[in-house]
């Protein structure tokens, strides 16, 4: 019998199809052929990207040159410009206003062939420190009010370029999906005087259905309501609400299991394209104590069709419970 589920932060509910139910091999294919030709990110075509905002390179190297471990530029082609006021303004019914923001790519190796899950440890560790840094440079533009890191791999999940990297955007608005999640969590709040993401660490925690990984830090755990097969769900133990905040041991540990997951991701899906992203709390809003920074992992395994895109309905053919128990068990 299908299952119906209720996400208990954003009221969204889910169909956990078990009559579809799925083994991980049912979703495994060969990987694309590589990428032949030229890449802009690989070292020596540093003059083929914008001028680089920051880099981790070797003491005394000048900037877009070789010899750098990480690199974060402006996106060539940018989905907002940092240029400019937002001009907010109305037409009848319909409101518009300028196209502003920022777009950033984080360059997360010179290898090209490189991927996140097998990276020395202190790479990985690099990559969300880069991250930190952006997002503590642009919260100082009072124009932004959100800021969101994502990953793409593979071209089904949206990633054009093969080399390894990350992106950023900075919005003048709090995004929807964003903001059910801080309502949802707020109103939570407002009847129990807790943290719902506590209650739910809490809990999966005390269950073990759903925990993949954790450590001292962090906690990893497929999500009751799982949109997509195998999503994931990495949640620091502790209450904190801004990834921005977090610190030298925090950030030790969460690159720690998010390199583990991804390497049980690999070993189990057998090298999926993927999306994830940061989800942290609005840059112009302190009272967040009802909010708690996480990061979502979905491999693309499915398609998104006409019955989600009419009811707002996600279709899953794996129930959570055996996602957890298979990347569980996954030995790297």
């Amino acid at each position: 019998m299908p299952q119906l589920r209720k996400d208990p932060i954003t009221s969204r509910w889910v169909i956990i199809s078990t009559e579809r139910g799925k083994r991980p091999s049912d979703f495994s294919a060969a990987p694309p052929p590589r990428q032949l030709g030229f890449c802009p990110f690989c070292p020596g075509n540093e003059d083929k990207t914008p001028p680089e905002i920051i880099a981790y390179r070797k003491d005394g190297n000048r900037p877009d040159r070789k010899e750098w471990s990480l690199r974060v530029v402006p996106n060539k082609f940018p989905a907002l410009q940092i240029e400019g006021d937002l001009d907010r303004a109305g037409e009848g019914i319909y409101d518009k206003m300028h196209g502003l923001g920022a777009h950033e790519v984080i360059i997360e190796s010179p290898n090209h062939n490189d991927v996140l899950s097998a990276m020395p440890d202190e790479r990985v560790e690099d990559v969300l420190w880069a991250y930190r840094d952006r997002i503590l440079d642009l919260k100082k533009d009072d124009r932004f009010r959100y800021i969101l890191i994502f990953k793409n791999r593979g071209e089904q999940a949206g990633a054009s370029l093969e080399h390894p990297h990350s992106q950023l955007i900075a919005t003048p608005i709090v995004p929807k999906r964003a903001r059910e999640e801080v309502d949802g969590a707020k109103a939570y709040f407002d009847y129990k005087d807790r943290c719902i993401f506590c209650d739910i660490i809490r809990q999966e925690l005390q269950q073990e259905l759903r925990v993949i990984a954790q450590n001292d830090e962090f906690v990893a755990i497929a999500p009751f309501a799982s949109r997509f097969p195998f999503e994931t769900w990495i949640l620091p133990k502790s209450h904190e609400p801004f990834f921005q905040d977090t610190q030298k041991q925090d950030m030790v540990s969460c690159s720690r299991i998010l390199k583990e997951v991804l390497g049980k991701m690999d070993r189990v899906l057998l090298n999926p394209p993927y999306n994830y992203l940061i989800h942290s709390s609005p840059l112009q809003e302190t009272e967040v104590d009802h909010y708690h920074w996480h990061i979502e992992i979905m491999p693309t395994l499915v398609k998104v069709a006409g019955f989600e895109w009419g009811t707002g309905f996600y279709i899953n053919p794996v129930l959570p419970e055996d996602a957890a128990k298979y990347l569980r068990e996954a030995r790297l």
